[in-house]
């Protein structure tokens, strides 16, 4: 039944593709992978697998991969995508010596797959569960890890019907979770090749402070005639439900400047923030420097400088929480800054912590929005003593790379 599905799965890719084009990139990228390893595999070299379905996940795989390119340089990387939004965005990324898509999980194409890879160790990331990629790793006897993964009961290996799903979760050599309540899920299922580690996010979002960039155009933006410093949000990823709350807010308060970095940047999405602002803006790719400091608002139609950009502001908001759910909460967190989302944030148990600890706060709609940055903006103490919750919870949270490096056997 499984195969099955996957076939019916990879058949919907193949039917749609014309006339979507994140189905077009995937079947067209899934159909160059095995010329790709034809051509870049050294067969007399070494290759530990990471696999990401997108660029979510590969930011949390990316401080192992970074460490072991350190440390093991007799071993090689291959780098998997299953999603365009992964493979698109970082097919260039330097830490991997081979970059290509995932094939679907269907038995003929995991043999050829693994036939012209050969990986050493394989290494999946957070909720990367394919039966028979994992059937035929233990068969190959090929060791095979999950990191920063997490559990709920109401996943599909859990259910009364699950068994044949479950199963798949014995073909790891060791499971490597985010939490508790991950590792007594599992132990109550028979699963105990399990470490709680923590989530590797952490370890990578500190290290994007670290190495964040200066970047002299937003200094100008912040500038003000009068000399005072503005206080500044910046929306991370948002969409325009998140976009209908924090604008109009932001109307009503000439002490604020915005810097949204919209989840999407294509033209529609551009017209329909700029229609709905009433104060000086300005998008980033026309922004000159004379007159940046006139702006109130700042538009970023380009990929790449959020995590930055955070680094200037004092309050965050990110998008995604009235709709399928949030996005990064800890590249904002990071810089020590209150964060705000929407209501569909308990999947996210980064989230669920900043809440914990009174770095993160969840609003509903306009009016729980205005009543927080009210809050915010007139109680200095309010927003430096969530600032500082926010901050330490990420410095407190972080090792999980090298406790998993320290499990996984690399010889």
């Amino acid at each position: 039944m499984y195969s099955l599905a996957i076939h019916l799965y990879a058949f919907v890719v193949a039917l749609i593709s014309p006339f979507h084009k994140k189905a077009r990139l995937m079947r067209f990228g899934q159909w160059k992978t095995n010329s790709i390893l034809r051509e870049k595999i050294d067969r007399n070299a070494k290759y530990i697998w990471f696999h990401a379905s997108s660029l979510g996940e590969f930011e949390q795989g990316r401080p192992m991969i970074e460490n072991i390119k350190a440390e093991h340089p007799e071993y090689k990387v291959l780098l998997t995508f299953f999603s365009p939004s992964g493979y698109e965005v970082r097919k260039n990324y330097k830490g991997a010596d081979v970059i290509c898509y995932l094939p679907f999980d269907t038995p003929f194409r995991v043999k050829k797959f693994l036939n012209l890879a050969n990986p050493a160790i394989a290494i999946f990331i957070k909720y990367e569960f394919w039966g028979n990629y994992l059937r035929e790793l233990r068969k190959r006897g090929i060791p095979v890890y999950i990191i920063s993964a997490i559990f709920r009961p109401d996943q599909l290996f859990f259910q009364w019907f699950g068994k044949p799903y479950r199963k798949m979760l014995s073909y790891f050599n060791h499971l490597f979770v985010q939490d508790e309540r991950s590792m007594k899920l599992l132990n109550e299922f028979g699963i105990t090749n399990v470490t709680v580690t923590g989530d590797t996010r952490f370890d990578r979002v500190l290290d994007v402070r670290k190495q964040a960039r200066e970047l002299p155009f937003i200094e100008r933006f912040l500038e003000s005639k009068e000399g005072k410093r503005p206080i500044v949000m910046v929306a991370g990823s948002s969409w325009p439900q998140d976009e209908a709350i924090f604008i109009p807010y932001f109307h009503e308060h000439p002490e604020m400047k915005l810097i949204i970095a919209p989840h999407e940047i294509h033209r529609e999405h551009l017209l329909s923030i700029e229609a709905m602002l009433k104060r000086p803006s300005v998008r980033l790719s026309e922004a000159h420097e004379d007159d940046l400091a006139d702006k109130d608002c700042l538009i970023i139609d380009s990929f790449g400088l959020l995590s930055s950009i955070y680094r200037y502001g004092q309050i965050a908001y990110i998008g995604g929480g009235f709709g399928a759910g949030i996005h990064n909460t800890l590249e904002a967190a990071v810089y020590g800054m209150p964060v705000l989302f929407g209501p569909r944030y308990h999947k996210f148990k980064e989230a669920k912590d900043l809440i914990a600890v009174g770095g993160g706060f969840s609003i509903t709609d306009d009016s729980s929005f205005r009543t927080k940055m009210d809050e915010l903006l007139t109680d200095p103490t309010a927003l430096e003593t969530s600032g500082q919750a926010a901050g330490d919870f990420v410095k407190n949270s972080v090792g999980a790379t090298d406790q998993i490096l320290r499990q996984i056997h690399i010889r």
